[in-house]
């Protein structure tokens, strides 16, 4: 994966928008394809038979998508809309460890989930519970953004950002404002960085605002252990629901969660530090043992259309096919205004980097803020 990239501006791929066809005359799909191996939709005899495939069998299974997280509310409701497939969502706010977790549980049961939507570190540490497949818009796709064969391809992208209750707490204008009393029991953070992605980099942001380098995360755990020993860091999962109640009122997440959470509680204003910014792509995976194979292929094929990628941009996430859309002239161009580009010096943990960071944040983050 690349360290740096300017992820809206010039564009350097030419690609033409997909078309997922719904239609009543779907013709039916071949009898003999063994959904749970087809690694793309030739095998199923084109996308129309992709979509008969996946309409009879009615209905996906999503886990850990909120509707609040990158405008995933939408995108399920257009995808029940458009194919007139049930989507059950479980589990919304669970971090990406727990979908493993819960895909361990629920395996042969109806229940488990169909795919995943997982940070980088529990994905690379999971990749035998992962199917390969390749969308049709496959060379869309930068290639540092996806695995070769389709076992997991990132899908959207934010900066790690500062959601602050502007009522309660000034406006923080570096890392090290926030050690200050002003500050006292407020700061949080989107879960656990042993297991949560989001949470895991915001450790990656301080380590960098401290000078220090995504080789090593040290300075970032250094930096969450201050803050506790100040008595302000909490050990809350920050939601949407704490940030309404004011139980959080400075929270490390992801530029699009802050966004949401601003535009609809008073007050919640949200900042991104001066200097180095951290991003980091969220990844797409089919489940081996998916209970709707098809249904789970078919989402796939529609989150990385033009479409749903464009809904990405409408919930203040920069889409991994947005140079390509750039190029095609399919960007949804008030969407991308509306949330402006990832300028400056944007850095982005590798495979290796990241393995190393979840390393080091399972032998001392509990003593850390112990």
């Amino acid at each position: 994966m690349f360290t740096k990239r300017h992820l809206a501006g010039l564009a350097v791929f030419t690609a033409a928008a997909i078309s997922l066809s719904a239609c009543a005359s779907t013709p039916a799909a071949p009898t003999d394809v063994d959904a749970k191996t087809a690694t793309n939709a030739e095998a199923f005899g084109g996308i129309d038979a992709l979509v008969a495939a996946a309409q009879a069998e009615g209905q996906l299974n999503v886990i850990a998508l909120p509707d609040n997280w990158a405008n995933y509310g939408e995108i399920k409701a257009l995808f029940e809309e458009k194919y007139d497939i049930v989507v059950n969502s479980a589990d919304p706010d669970i971090s990406s460890a727990e979908e493993i977790t819960a895909a361990d549980n629920l395996k042969g049961q109806d229940t488990a989930p169909d795919v995943f939507d997982l940070g980088t570190a529990v994905t690379l540490d999971s990749l035998d519970y992962f199917a390969p497949y390749q969308v049709t818009n496959w060379e869309e796709i930068p290639e540092g953004n996806k695995e070769a064969t389709g076992l997991y391809v990132n899908d959207y992208t934010g900066s790690m950002s500062i959601g602050y209750d502007s009522n309660s707490v000034p406006e923080p204008t570096s890392l090290d404002d926030l050690l200050k009393p002003e500050y006292k029991g407020a700061v949080a953070l989107n879960g656990d960085p042993t297991q949560a992605g989001a949470a895991f980099a915001a450790i990656g942001l301080a380590t960098v605002q401290s000078g220090g380098t995504l080789d090593d995360f040290t300075p970032g755990v250094e930096f969450f252990e201050k803050l506790n020993d100040a008595g302000n860091f909490i050990p809350v999962n920050a939601t949407g629901a704490t940030i309404a109640a004011g139980e959080t009122k400075v929270v490390f997440d992801w530029s699009y969660n802050n966004l949401a959470a601003a535009a609809t509680v008073d007050g919640w204003k949200v900042v991104t530090l001066p200097g180095t910014v951290y991003t980091s792509y969220y990844n797409q995976a089919i489940n081996v043992d998916a209970p709707h194979p098809a249904a789970a292929r078919l989402w796939q094929e529609f989150l990385y259309s033009p479409e749903a990628q464009n809904l990405f941009i409408k919930g203040g996430a920069y889409p991994v096919t947005l140079e390509a859309m750039n190029a095609a002239g399919t960007t949804d161009e008030e969407a991308i205004a509306a949330i402006g580009n990832l300028d400056g010096e944007t850095v982005t943990s590798t495979d290796e980097q990241a393995a190393n960071g979840a390393t080091l944040l399972a032998e001392k983050w509990a003593a850390a803020i112990g």
